[in-house]
């Protein structure tokens, strides 16, 4: 399985009672398919992991997969900061038929850099499916560094990728210490672009949960070779992007696609509703997106 292109880390909706809303999941996972999104990145960060139960995020995990029904890869966010629940979750999202799995920087912890070696050596040589390592230090605390990367790399042969959420630099030096068989994925939709332009395989991109169709195209028209398509695309949606960060991920998202008739607006304490300037913000944005 080739991962590439525009893989969206799916919100994860709830009801009013904020149990995990199955039916809502579906719609979503119908609207990516017929938009064009390369595959489905389920229980992230957007996807409100960390107020997931176990049980939910098996669930979670368990019912996306069967809701793609082979249609797109599913990548299945299996991180935590215990060594031994990031090893679990890994196995279940292997044995239930994840094409791979995603696993971030442990948070709270914030180990050394031979203790992320050791951390991320253990899931994978807990399992066979593909690792994708998740570095994103302005969550966790810790910062994943190239040539630990590079060390991972080279006595893993399953830790295939890295989603970097630090920056263009540190996505650049990884990209070169590990090579072209190794591939990095823009998890900042502020640096999908330039990340291509540099060799990236794709975007793990908060902004496809509501323009997927957009964000595959750009992918899509670089890919394809047409850069200035690409670029100009990068532009259109830079607005959009930015709009999408202005509070904690993934509470503009959320209320997005509740503004846009989407019943996906609900979040877990401790997240709670946008301040009402930063919602007249993002209404803005979006109308200015013809998107309500």
């Amino acid at each position: 399985m080739i991962f590439h292109g525009s893989l969206v880390a799916l919100i994860t909706p709830f009801k009013r009672d904020l149990s995990v809303d199955e039916k809502a999941l579906e719609i979503l996972i119908d609207f990516h398919r017929k938009n064009g999104t390369h595959g489905i990145v389920s229980c992230g960060t957007t996807g409100e992991s960390a107020t997931l139960s176990h049980d939910e995020h098996k669930s979670v995990v368990r019912m996306t997969i069967q809701m793609c029904g082979g249609k797109f890869p599913v990548i299945a966010g299996t991180g935590s900061n215990s060594t031994d629940e990031a090893v679990d979750l890994t196995r279940f999202a292997e044995k239930t038929g994840a094409d791979a799995a995603l696993v971030v920087v442990p948070y709270y912890n914030k180990p050394s850099q031979n203790g992320l070696f050791t951390h991320f050596g253990a899931v994978a040589s807990s399992v066979d499916i593909p690792i994708i390592l998740y570095n994103v230090p302005g969550r966790s605390s810790a910062n994943l560094m190239p040539e630990t990367v590079a060390r991972l790399r080279e006595k893993h042969k399953n830790i295939i990728g890295i989603k970097e959420a630090s920056s263009v630099g540190q996505a650049s030096k990884v990209m070169r210490l590990c090579g072209d068989q190794f591939s990095v994925f823009s998890g900042d939709d502020a640096i999908n672009f330039p990340l291509l332009a540099l060799g990236s395989a794709g975007s793990i991109t908060v902004t496809a949960n509501i323009v997927p169709k957009k964000v595959a195209f750009m992918h899509n028209a670089f890919e394809k070779g047409d850069i200035a398509r690409a670029r100009k695309s990068h532009y259109e949606l830079e607005e959009l992007n930015e709009a999408l960060f202005i509070e904690s991920n993934p509470v503009p998202v959320k209320t997005a696609l509740a503004l846009m008739g989407m019943d996906s607006g609900r979040f877990r304490s401790p997240l709670c509703a946008m301040s009402a300037p930063n919602r007249r913000i993002l209404t803005d944005v979006l109308k200015r997106y013809r998107l309500i």
